[in-house]
């Protein structure tokens, strides 16, 4: 049984923790990119395969849909196995459906091979935060997140504009064969090297996986960060699938620049995510969240707002908007892993997951209804819209992360004393 290694402030990461921390960024990245990868091919697949924006929109919210109904489904078995072979059941789903998406040729095909990869990788991000949260310790969690979510950020740089690229010259299926081929490695990686995780396995109080899963979901403090990070899931979702389209369409980025423009983004998100994880094991983490909000709604006001820009204001914009998006994901990321006991890691975090992804669906649904594009060439309507109801929701965000944060003090406190009252009997 893997036991949780013991650290200070200034002791440094072992070599096999170095490991687990690149490991767990390249899953993460693979299933990012996966997702990631239907915005820039968006006005590309609406014109090949003839769509709308509605049905464009639904075909991101299936994978959502279906990623959230596996995390609902996995809630309650999350925490009766050994985390390793839990990741490595649902990667290779999602490397099988990822493939299935590379050879899909019709719009139907690829609705169900976008179930089929939400079925299992909407569970793995789940999964990931359960062993990072098992290994390691608050005080060191801002900087492993800063270094997890990175995959988010490369994403971007590597696999975003080498997708596009491959999509210009073999058609928008091949970035999902990419996509596989790099899964693959990543999978024999994990199996070759990767210990397992148990430890949770020793604390397990509940034989019933439904009892398990309603024990979870019945827990009034978990409750609260389920609904915060399906509001932070509307907000994240809402401008995405119709990023590409309004960059092609309203700001005239030709197909040929999208590559670069993700890829100075994507670069953005290397240098700030590594720095903000310093500094939210450093700072207040809700402090940094609450800059993070209101400096992201002001730059997606701004953003939303604009017409036919050049592109290297385009590029400057997107890097301002990008450092809010990125740095109230590491500090809220790092408070929601601290809010389940380790007895419920794994319900809590497959349930916030599926929370996460059906409010993603929602959000682009919504968002897929709202956007109106008259013809395939003409400027897209309505998206100034959707960024008015982002900075809604983000101040809401901002009230109900605060909660999560006085919880998670209170818990911390509540450890210390106990710890003191044992050291003191």
């Amino acid at each position: 049984m893997t036991q949780k290694p013991e650290h200070t402030e200034k002791q440094p990461f072992t070599g096999y923790e170095k490991f687990l921390i690149f490991i767990l960024a390249f899953t993460m990245f693979s299933v990012i990119l996966d997702f990631m990868v239907m915005s820039p091919l968006g006005d590309m697949m609406m014109k090949s395969m003839q769509l709308t924006t509605r049905q464009f929109g639904f075909a991101v919210s299936a994978y959502a849909f279906s990623a959230g109904l596996s995390g609902l489904m996995t809630a309650g078995f999350a925490d009766r196995f050994d985390r390793k072979k839990l990741l490595l059941f649902f990667y290779t789903g999602f490397i099988a459906g990822t493939f299935f998406c590379g050879m899909a040729n019709t719009y139907a095909l690829m609705i169900t091979a976008r179930i089929i990869t939400g079925l299992f990788g909407g569970v793995i991000g789940s999964i990931s935060m359960a062993i990072m949260t098992d290994i390691f310790p608050l005080h060191h969690r801002g900087r492993v997140m800063g270094f997890i979510q990175m995959g988010f950020g490369a994403s971007q740089v590597l696999g975003v504009p080498i997708g596009i690229a491959l999509a210009n010259m073999w058609g928008w299926q091949s970035p999902f064969l990419m996509v596989g081929c790099i899964s693959l490695i990543v999978a024999l990686l994990i199996i070759w090297k990767m210990q397992p995780v148990t430890a949770h396995l020793a604390v397990q109080k509940d034989r019933s996986a439904f009892r398990h899963l309603w024990h979870t979901v019945s827990n009034a403090n978990y409750r609260i960060g389920f609904t915060a990070t399906c509001l932070l899931s509307i907000g994240g979702f809402m401008m995405m699938p119709f990023g590409s389209a309004f960059a092609i369409n309203n700001l005239h980025i030709t197909t040929y620049q999208l590559p670069l423009l993700f890829m100075i983004s994507g670069l953005s998100s290397l240098v700030i995510m590594p720095l903000i994880g310093k500094m939210s094991d450093k700072i207040d983490k809700f402090k940094i969240f609450v800059a993070a909000s209101v400096w992201m709604m002001i730059m997606v006001l701004v953003y939303t707002h604009l017409g036919v820009t050049p592109l290297w204001i385009v590029m400057i914009m997107n890097i301002l908007m990008m450092m809010g998006i990125m740095s109230r994901m590491i500090p809220s990321g790092a408070l929601m892993s601290s809010v389940p006991n380790m007895a419920d890691r794994g319900a809590f975090m497959s349930i916030n997951s599926s929370v996460q992804q059906i409010a993603g669906g929602i959000a682009a649904a919504f968002a897929g209804a709202i956007v109106i594009q008259k013809t395939k060439t003409s400027p897209l309507e309505h998206y100034d819209y959707l960024g008015y109801v982002i900075v809604v929701v983000s101040m809401i965000c901002i009230v109900l992360l605060g909660r999560v944060n006085r919880m998670v003090k209170k818990k911390i406190a509540a450890a210390a004393n106990e710890n003191i009252q044992d050291k003191q009997v």
